[in-house]
């Protein structure tokens, strides 16, 4: 079977493997204080070109988000995020259970939500008569790019942004799938936009090249006071904290991180390429890695016998969509053998919809 479910079915890039192997009986200080992490966050900052941000690892994208949106918020405060977003339809609840209220908006078919509906939001509670007795939003929960493979431009965030500032709202950006954003060829936000523009952001390495990993950056170093202590206390502090700067201080040399992005992205965009032309519409328009297809029900049979895929949403009574995900390990070779598949399904199954 060939795997485009998910991007981090494999293990890691080699150049991380070797490094690890290379360092596997190094003796060093504990809990991310040794001088691999420090390298790994010097990289980083010279990548945001920010001196002044703070950088943190964590083992994965939910518990950096649970993490990060506890430590900001106060016991009656919530996070505002797309219906799609991650926080709200895919981590049991996580946020929830740090005893805060994840506030869906509506998305848009790619999954994202604009400034207006933030600030709509925000009024709603606001101008209410029983304000405190709802929960008071106050912070802006985004992913870059999106569930659905959507891209938040420059001029969107700088939007979501003024309206944050205008009513003192934390801007978080979830960058689990960031590599990916920020190679797709429509994409004009960089990691300094990331540091100007959010309080805080984190940049994914378990689905873009690493074994496993998140580096949190506190652009705002005000709200990111004390998070040391919030990270031992949600189980987030590896003791063996030099397996996580092993692992960025090698996807931040000579360019890697984004170069094994850039790679799944155009693969990916081929896939969809392939599928419009052989008669299978997009759910929606993805610029990254992640493609959504709507094929018909017993195509989709065909295609399970020699390939893993993930079934995303139903469109009417014989066609569903699904999602085609490339990685920083999927191979030239895979990605053809998939495309080839498709036409051939096009001219057995396709239809003018």
């Amino acid at each position: 079977m060939l795997y485009f479910n998910c991007d981090y079915t494999e293990g890691c890039h080699p150049n991380i493997l070797r490094r690890l192997e290379e360092t596997n009986l190094m003796q060093t200080v504990g809990y991310g204080e040794d001088e691999i992490c420090a390298s790994a966050r010097q990289k980083i900052k010279a990548a945001c070109g920010r001196e002044d941000v703070d950088v943190h690892f964590l083992v994965g994208g939910t518990q950096a988000n649970a993490t990060v949106i506890a430590s900001l918020l106060r016991p009656h405060q919530g996070a505002l995020c797309p219906a799609t977003g991650h926080i709200n339809v895919h981590e049991t609840g996580a946020v929830e259970a740090t005893g805060h209220k994840v506030l869906p908006l509506p998305a848009s078919p790619d999954g994202k939500i604009t400034a207006g509906a933030v600030e709509r939001a925000v009024l709603a509670q606001k101008n209410d008569g029983a304000f405190e007795h709802i929960v008071q939003p106050k912070l802006v929960y985004l992913s870059q790019p999106t569930e659905n493979g959507g891209l938040y431009s420059l001029a969107e965030l700088r939007d979501i942004r003024a309206v944050c500032e205008k009513y003192g709202l934390f801007l978080f950006v979830d960058g689990a799938r960031l590599g990916y954003a920020l190679a797709a060829p429509k994409n004009d936000v960089t990691l300094a936009d990331l540091c100007d523009l959010t309080d805080v952001f984190y940049i994914g390495g378990t689905k873009v090249g690493a074994l496993f990993g998140e580096a949190v950056v506190f652009a705002n170093r005000a709200a990111g006071e004390d998070f040391r202590y919030h990270i031992k206390q949600r189980g987030g502090m590896l003791a063996k904290g030099r397996l996580l700067g092993i692992q960025f201080d090698e996807l931040f040399t000579d360019g890697l991180y984004t170069a094994i992005a850039k790679k799944a992205v155009t693969q990916a965009l081929a896939i969809a390429e392939t599928c419009k032309a052989a008669g299978f519409p997009l759910l929606a328009e993805s610029p990254t890695n992640q493609q959504f297809p709507i094929l018909p029900d017993a195509a989709l049979e065909r295609l399970a016998e020699k390939y893993v895929y993930s079934y995303w949403a139903r469109v009417d009574g014989t066609h569903s969509a699904v999602r085609l995900c490339t990685s920083w390990a999927t191979t030239d070779e895979n990605a053809a053998a998939l495309c080839a598949d498709l036409r051939a399904l096009g001219e057995a199954f396709a239809e003018p919809r």
